[in-house]
């Protein structure tokens, strides 16, 4: 009754709507349910109430409408799952991060590396599972699981240097392409691996040599031998070399990173290369400047060459912050030397002015140091610091009289002088510790100032009982040692301040009182101990050594937070020791399979029949007199062999030469062993004999043989593999194959096991569009295009084909045109033959092949060469019926999903032109389809 219309107007709106949203929550159709949830987080996020729909929304928890095909979709439940800090539901964690670690997408493998570190945290009674999959992460070659993993690993098991054996190469080259925050920690963990695996550079015999690259690829460890001079070894080289480009990175934490990787681990004369990088930080935020300036202090301290150029860097702004300018001052006394000292006091000079109080008693301890360390500026240093007495301001005083106090504790006769004027202006000091330290000067100092000791008693006598406890004490001390070297003037005096000091208010104060009265004094209670007062008060002290605040805080690793704290934080992993002697580096070599040819299209595997069929061949080819030695024992590499002589007869023939005589031994005692098991004719009906027909590998020639062989021997039970590439030479095949079966027919004992796999077929559309590979300004007159040909690559049925054009656009001919032997990637590359010559203004095109692993990434050259691949282009059209094809589909699993549009006007829009469109996109082949707006 109290609300206006429009109020209620409102609330039955809200009601009907919730009503509807009901509805649709409950209805069967998954769009409506969508919908509906759409705009309830639409509601919540307005801040309308929607608790009446809890019970709608939680029955369609459980939708069979998951978007899985969608990475983020994968990777972000896999990050709400590890967030739930309940340990019931540990094992449901892992089973997620074990199958994420297989995902297709390294997005979600990247997340399940995170997801590692949380459940570890949760549970760490899980170590030894996570450890299974940090050990296969490790493993990826994405550089964008690679600092996730690498995190994971120093989070959970960062003693299992083990792991890294394998993988420490792929790191380093992997590390330029990682992102940044993984390139800190990557950094990190192969400095505290370094120091573990390699001796130290730091040895005076020290021999460097930057191109040793054989030991890299040896596959036998080499040791060091203490007798001979250090060499590096070529993985600590590689590390170091692959961290070099980082210096340049715009975030500080990776030049700070590299900076301490090579402060810890490269030898002492390329240390200077990090030395513009840190300096370069100086211009950022002043808390970067904290940090660079704390680990340049560190360094300053033994390595004062490095940054005695930039000397200029470190001089104090007006705008810089205290803690800043206190970080410069400490550099700036770290690099004085004899050289450059007459122009640092100068500086100190000004900064003694500031009228930041810290900064200039801070400065005043710098001028102490200086002193200190360079002999030849102690006098002047003590001049300057006694001129201070007279300043104005008691904290730059009392500072000045504290540094004194150290400096004339090293030559005390020769400063007589100045502890005398010292003695005239303490009227004038107020500042505690300054009192303290005149008092502590004239008593350790007494002989050399008989006159003035004696007077400042007095004038302490009168003013002890408002003095501050550590003047008090000071003045303790004076009494007692002037009553052991002067008793006739001050003894009454020492008396006097004993008795008020008995009755003091601090009981350190009473204390002290008692002890001095009964060293000093002799009675019958104190025994003998009072023979030895002037032995215990007046003995030689040792002068003391003004040094930095940074001084062992090397022993904490730069960079990290014990060294900012300079107190060893939680978690934190020291860098050990060089080891005496290097441990075997063969750890770190990962053997490379490389495969002998590409497999048959339909991965048949052909069973001892057919290995005796082979053995047979080759035997009869050996009674004919035939040249081919090298004929292999497996069906895929003989017809791989047999095409590469009749594509490549060069490739051919390097390869039939090539065969080692193990491998001749061996297959002398296969054939040995097939003939021995060679059956009698009454056991004919059941033996099988494979014939596999790649009509894309084997020449007719093969064939023939293989069919007449069959013909002869009566034993037949054919295996049919269809792999046509060209349809003219599968119709002139086809047409063989049918001659033989009618022939193998007549013949009784015959078995047939038919087997036809999955065909491939042409390309629809091959694009004649060629990208730029090469540019003839970058080539020194060199050019180079390429285009995909979507054709079937002959060196392999992984490999894409592509057709590279090079141009000679220079003056002079270029010769012996090649690609490395190495790619940095490591996709398996089938290179074309080099080029001896090329003469000006003339081109040649050449084919080679490129397995690019079904990903994306760029195949690079280490000539600076790269190809970067469209998805459409990794394809192979397959041609199948309708029928098939939905049942392949719905084998799918949907893990991975890439996607194109195509635009197309509604008046073109046909069964031709859309395939057309498709397949300029994508090497695909087209499918019969019964239905007119379905393309497969």
């Amino acid at each position: 009754p109290f609300l206006p219309p429009s109020h209620y107007l409102g609330l039955i709106f809200v009601s009907d709507l919730n009503e509807d949203l009901k509805e649709m929550l409950e209805s069967n159709k998954e769009s409506l349910k969508l919908e509906a949830m759409k705009r309830i987080v639409g509601l919540i996020a307005k801040g309308k109430n929607a608790y009446e729909l809890f019970p709608a929304v939680v029955k369609n928890v459980a939708s069979k409408n998951i978007e899985d095909p969608n990475q983020l979709i994968r990777a972000s439940a896999l990050r709400v799952l590890s967030s739930i800090r309940v340990p019931i539901i540990v094992p449901i964690m892992m089973l997620a991060i074990k199958e994420a670690a297989t995902d297709l997408s390294p997005y979600v493998r990247k997340t399940a590396a995170h997801a590692i570190q949380k459940l570890y945290s949760l549970d760490p009674d899980q170590k030894e599972h996570l450890i299974e999959v940090i050990e296969k992460l490790l493993k990826d070659k994405s550089t964008l699981v690679a600092g996730s993993v690498v995190m994971a690993f120093e989070e959970v098991c960062p003693d299992r240097i083990d792991l890294i054996h394998k993988n420490y190469r792929k790191l380093c080259n992997l590390l330029v392409d990682v992102e940044e925050w993984g390139q800190v920690v990557i950094i990190h963990m192969l400095t505290r691996y370094a120091r573990t695996q390699f001796v130290s550079p730091w040895r005076e015999d020290a021999v460097f040599d930057e191109n040793s690259e054989k030991t890299f690829y040896d596959s036998e460890g080499r040791r060091v031998d203490q007798s001979k001079p250090y060499i590096m070894d070529p993985d600590h080289r590689l590390l170091l070399r692959n961290t070099k480009p980082l210096l340049q990175s715009r975030n500080t934490a990776v030049v700070m990173a590299v900076s301490q990787l090579y402060w810890h681990l490269a030898p002492k004369h390329e240390l200077s290369i990090i030395t513009k990088s840190l300096v370069r930080l100086l211009r950022s935020h002043r808390e970067v400047q904290y940090i660079v300036l704390q680990n340049i202090a560190t360094m300053s301290i033994q390595r004062k060459g490095m940054f005695e150029p930039f000397m200029k860097s470190f001089y104090v702004r007006s705008t810089d912050a205290t803690h800043i300018k206190t970080l410069k001052l400490e550099i700036l006394t770290n690099l004085a030397n004899e050289a450059n000292i007459s122009t640092i006091l100068r500086e100190l000079q000004t900064y003694v002015k500031s009228q930041d109080k810290a900064f200039a008693a801070a400065t005043i301890q710098a001028i102490g140091r200086c002193a200190t360390n360079i002999s030849e500026v102690t006098d002047t240093c003590l001049n300057g610091l006694v001129l201070l007495l007279s300043n104005r301001d008691e904290t730059v005083v009392a500072e000045s009289v504290v540094v004194i106090k150290k400096l004339l504790q090293t030559q005390p006769s020769q400063h007589s002088d100045i502890i005398k004027h010292m003695a005239k202006l303490f009227d004038s000091i107020t500042v505690p510790m300054a009192r303290a330290s005149i008092l502590w000067l004239m008593g350790e100092y007494c002989e050399h100032v008989p006159k003035n000791a004696p007077d400042v008693l007095r004038k302490m006598a009168k003013t002890f009982i408002s003095e501050e406890d550590i003047v008090k004490l000071q003045t303790v001390n004076l009494a007692a040692k002037l009553y052991l070297s002067n008793s006739k003037q001050t003894k009454l005096l020492t008396q006097y301040i004993l008795n008020l000091g008995k009755y003091d208010q601090n009981y350190d104060i009473r204390d002290r009182t008692r002890f001095i009265r009964q060293l000093i004094v002799p009675n019958e209670k104190s025994g003998a101990l009072s023979r030895y007062a002037r032995r215990i008060l007046m003995a030689p002290k040792p002068a003391p050594v003004l040094q930095s605040a940074f001084k062992d805080r090397d022993r904490f690793q730069l960079g990290t937070l014990s060294h900012t704290l300079n107190s060893q934080s939680n978690g934190y992993l020291e860098l050990s020791d060089w080891p005496a002697v290097a441990p075997d580096q063969s750890v770190r070599i990962v053997e490379v399979v490389e495969l002998a040819g590409a497999p048959l299209l339909g991965k048949s595997k052909p069973g001892k029949s057919a290995e005796k069929f082979y053995s047979d061949s080759e035997e009869e080819e050996e009674e004919e007199g035939s040249s081919s030695e090298d004929s292999s024992s497996s069906s895929s590499e003989e017809s791989e062999s047999e095409s590469e002589s009749e594509e490549n007869s060069d490739d051919s023939n390097k390869s039939s030469s090539s065969e080692s005589d193990s491998e001749k031994k061996k297959k002398t005692l296969k054939n040995k062993k097939l003939q021995q098991q060679k059956p009698d004719s009454k056991d004919s009906h059941d033996l099988a004999l494979f014939l596999i027909l790649n009509i894309t590998y084997l020449p007719p020639q093969i064939i023939q043989k293989a069919l007449l062989l069959f013909i002869m021997t009566k034993f037949f039970s054919i295996h049919i593999v269809l792999a046509f590439s060209n349809q003219f030479v599968a119709n002139c095949r086809c047409s063989l194959l049918c001659l033989c079966v009618f022939l193998a027919c007549q013949f009784d004992a015959v078995s047939w096991h038919v087997r036809v796999s999955l065909q491939a077929s042409f390309p629809v559309f091959v694009p004649e569009t060629s990208h730029e590979l090469l540019h003839r300004m970058t080539g020194k007159g060199l050019s180079a295009q390429y285009r995909f040909t979507r054709q079937p690559c002959i060196y392999g049925n992984s490999m894409v084909s592509l057709q590279l054009t090079l141009s000679n656009s220079s003056d002079q001919a270029l010769e012996n045109i090649h690609i490395s032997e190495k790619s940095s990637t490591g996709q398996n590359i089938h290179r074309f033959n080099a080029i001896e010559r090329l003469e000006p203004q003339a081109s040649v095109t050449v084919s080679m092949g490129v397995d690019f692993n079904d990903s994306t990434q760029a195949a690079n050259f280490q000539l600076c060469v790269s190809i970067q691949p469209a998805v459409g282009e990794l394809l192979l059209p397959i041609t199948m019926t309708e029928a098939d094809f939905t049942k392949e589909q719905g084998k799918l699993l949907g893990m991975n999903e890439s996607s194109a549009t195509i635009t197309m006007t509604p008046e073109n829009i046909s069964s031709q032109s859309v395939n057309r469109k498709v397949v300029s996109v994508a090497n695909l082949g087209v499918i019969p389809s019964s239905q007119e707006n379905i393309h497969r």
